[in-house]
């Protein structure tokens, strides 16, 4: 809840601080100047970060789905029980999601 009032806030920031340019320094591409920040920036955010990290991420899910196939993790966290019982205590014994736990380590 309070990140969506951090959010408000920018967008509030950023339109006070061009109105004080637009009326105080007469800078009237101010607003055109903020619209083409945004489109860039989302622009960016999608094809420069978004997209190749959704690569990445198949791919290890991949890898992820195919050591679940092959019980890779499942001898993972048969292992590394003793060390993850003290971490997470209230996880009963042979639990399924103690194999997910282990492969997030």
């Amino acid at each position: 809840m309070a990140l969506n009032y951090v959010w408000i806030l920018f967008f509030v920031i950023g339109l006070v601080i061009a109105l004080i340019k637009l009326i105080v320094f007469q800078d009237y591409d101010i607003f055109k100047k903020l619209v083409e920040g945004i489109f860039d920036a989302s622009k960016s955010s999608v094809m420069d970060i978004a997209l190749p990290l959704t690569g990445v991420m198949v791919f290890f899910m991949g890898l992820m789905n195919i050591g679940e196939k092959a019980g890779a993790i499942n001898f993972l966290a048969r292992i590394l029980n003793p060390f993850m019982k003290r971490l997470f205590p209230g996880v009963p014994d042979k639990h399924p999601a103690m194999g997910q736990m282990v492969m997030n380590f």
